[in-house]
């Protein structure tokens, strides 16, 4: 649902309302669609608003928001100019029998403001523009130009209403081309606006500590980072007081920075999330405060903002968290191979300023550990591998790299788990009372999706005799797994068949980590969720009735957006991934390749087991089962859509491929 919808379900101030959406407020109002409920602009019974879908018949379908409400049906000659996937307002047509039909009076927002196309000359020699997600023709127009003058593979961007083309992109034969077509289907953008960047300029270069008399001032503590070798932006820093038992995670006070409805919170709104591609990142904010005062950088004072976990000696238990602004300087800038090191030799070879911070991250360390087990008795460890990409100057793929959790990761999870816990646990309620902020959910499976994965490893010999409920159920099935080594095959399927963690304004806790309370605090340089939850919890803080009642009011559509912003930054970095690995595949037409079946439906799929890891190809074969080690050749690929097109050459035996 887009933000702007909850807002006329659950009504709204003028003021409230987004630049982008104050036109069809206005349009709404016109029409007499909206009427004010204690001050609150709402839509009124008549009317709904929601996403429309296109059944194969050409009628359309807007899906009731409230339980109370029925989906309804769309005529195609009341369907006007609205398409599949908008997000539309309909008027009830009451005097029609039968099912609950109504009419389009308004689109909100278009499913897709652009559409990424290509020229193409099909197999009978005619020219056609093609949608670059459906591989299907589409039209487009061009003032003063014959489209057919352009190489057939141009890549073009078109407005998704005239039909007119916008920019050229390239040719589909330059690897270049794809960062604009991944960033372009998901509406990523790398630059920002002047007015942004004109804000940036202004922000201070470094922090003048008499200048914040009310901050406490904590930078005597020998505060450290830990990161990836690659990091520019550095969120968090740690640091642990052995005798009083006490963790401070500080946190880049980018609220500080960041003043409502300015220039760059506006632009951040927009982008919600920091995009990561292997050879560069698209951040949420301006470099100048990302990489610059908001980072937490060695050997420079600091804003942060500090979550203070006081623990319990032997249960190691929370007994009491603050949250306050403060001042730091981080004394060490480590990556993870540095801290992995010190911890595997117990820092034998630590001096000056490292050993000192050894002496508390290697007790800190094996408290970590100590939580994670604990953690893991309630939640889940899935074994998912991620895959890194290392890209070249002519942006092509030269190799991939699995990055697997190391103790420096798992340290720097736990500290930053037990933050964004103590953050949630702000919003926590009497039982009776509904808890509302910003929470990061994760809701349990339904049982009967597991049941119907417990099916399809049936075909493989893998059975369950007794399970409980949906927990038990993932728990035997993973120790199943374990037993005939397809731990992270099986989890790969069972991540699958769960639901997508969100953002949501009412708790209803994190199933996979297994915790009652979970919010996102500890990243507000690449997530604008986080910077939400700072806000909030700082009018906590400062007792600030009327900023605190602005975000509780717009909580739902924010928390709306920055969910719907996260899988659209994901899925661009996805796009780009499989665009990397097509390109490679394309000079490995005709070679052979030992692979894994992951998919044994109509629409089968393996993953290749070579050198470069990560790569899925689409089967034509027949006789394959779940998890089969087959021998395969590419046989086509299809740059523009990202695919591979392989055939099963032969059957292998799982232990001939695991020699």
């Amino acid at each position: 649902m887009s933000p702007f919808a909850i807002q006329l379900i659950n009504g709204c101030l003028v003021s409230d309302i987004e630049e982008e959406d104050r036109n069809s407020f206005q349009a709404l109002q016109n029409i007499q669609a909206l009427e004010e409920v204690d001050g609150l602009w709402k839509l009124r019974s008549l009317y709904r608003v929601g996403e429309l879908s296109l059944g194969k018949d050409g009628r359309g379908y807007v899906e009731a928001q409230l339980k109370e409400h029925k989906d309804l049906l769309i005529e195609p000659d009341d369907l006007g100019e609205a398409g599949p996937g908008d997000i539309v307002v309909a008027k009830r047509i009451i005097a029609r029998r039968g099912r609950a039909s109504g009419k389009i009076v308004l689109v909100i927002s278009k499913a897709h403001h652009f559409v990424i196309a290509y020229t193409y000359r099909d197999e009978a020699g005619n020219f056609e523009i093609r949608d670059i997600r459906t591989a299907l023709p589409t039209h487009a127009t061009m003032q003063g130009m014959n489209l057919k003058a352009f190489k057939i593979g141009t890549v073009l961007k078109l407005d998704s209403e005239t039909e007119e083309v916008l920019e050229v992109f390239g040719h589909l034969a330059d690897p270049k081309v794809d960062e604009k077509i991944s960033l372009a289907l998901y509406d990523r953008k790398d630059t920002f606006p002047p007015a942004c960047i004109e804000q940036a300029k202004t922000v201070e270069s470094k922090v003048d500590a008499d200048e914040h008399p009310d901050r406490v001032d904590l930078t005597a503590l020998d505060f450290c980072t830990i990161d990836p070798v690659t990091a520019k932006d550095f969120d968090d820093a740690i640091y642990f007081d052995t005798a009083q038992h006490i963790l401070y995670v500080a946190i880049a006070d980018v609220s500080h920075y960041v003043p409502y409805f300015t220039p760059i919170d506006k632009e951040a709104k927009k982008r919600g999330f920091t995009t990561y591609l292997p050879h560069k990142s698209f951040p949420m904010l301006p470099r100048e405060l990302s990489e610059n005062i908001c980072s937490l950088k060695p050997q420079v004072d600091r804003l942060a903002f500090v979550a203070k976990i006081e623990l319990n000696r032997n249960s190691l238990t929370s007994v009491k968290e603050t949250f306050f602004e403060a001042i730091i300087h981080s004394k060490r800038r480590f990556n993870y191979d540095q801290i992995d090191m010190m911890i595997q030799n117990s820092g034998a070879d630590a001096e000056g300023i490292d050993a000192q911070i050894l002496d508390y991250l290697l007790p800190l360390q094996k408290i970590t550990e100590k939580l994670r087990e604990r953690r893991l008795k309630k939640g889940f460890d899935f074994r998912s591998e991620e895959v890194r990409l290392t890209i070249d100057a002519d942006h092509l793929l030269t190799k991939t790299t699995i990055e697997t959790g190391t103790p420096s990761h798992s340290l720097i999870e736990e500290c930053m788990l037990l933050a964004n816990q103590a953050a949630a646990r702000r919003f926590r309620r009497e039982k009776q009372e509904e808890e509302y902020g910003i929470f990061r959910i994760h809701e349990p499976p339904q049982l009967d999706k597991l049941e119907t994965l417990l099916e399809e490893l049936a075909a493989i010999g893998l059975f369950v005799e007794s399970y409980e409920d949906s927990p038990s159920l993932i728990r035997a099935i993973q120790s199943e797994a374990e037993k005939m080594g397809l731990e992270s095959e099986v989890d790969a399927m069972i991540i699958k068949s769960l639901r997508r963690a969100s953002y949501a304004a009412h708790n209803v806790g994190h199933f996979g980590l297994g915790f009652d309370h979970y919010s996102h605090f500890t990243s507000p340089i690449r997530r604008y969720s986080d910077l939400i939850l700072h806000r909030l919890i700082k009018t906590q803080l400062t007792g600030d009735k009327e900023e605190a009642a602005y975000l509780l009011r717009n909580i739902e559509p924010l928390c709306a957006r920055v969910s719907d912003l996260e899988r659209e930054s994901t899925k661009a970095e996805w796009d780009f991934r499989d665009r990397k690995f097509a390109r490679w595949a394309q000079k490995e037409i005709g070679s052979f390749f030992e692979a894994e079946v992951i998919e044994a439906t109509e629409s089968a799929q393996a993953i290749l087991l070579g050198e470069i890891k990560g790569v899925t190809v689409h089967l034509k074969g027949d006789d394959i089962m779940l998890f089969d080690r087959v021998r395969v050749m590419i046989t086509e690929v299809d740059i523009a859509m990202a695919t591979i097109m392989a055939k099963v050459v032969v059957k292998l035996e799982r232990e001939v491929t695991e020699l």
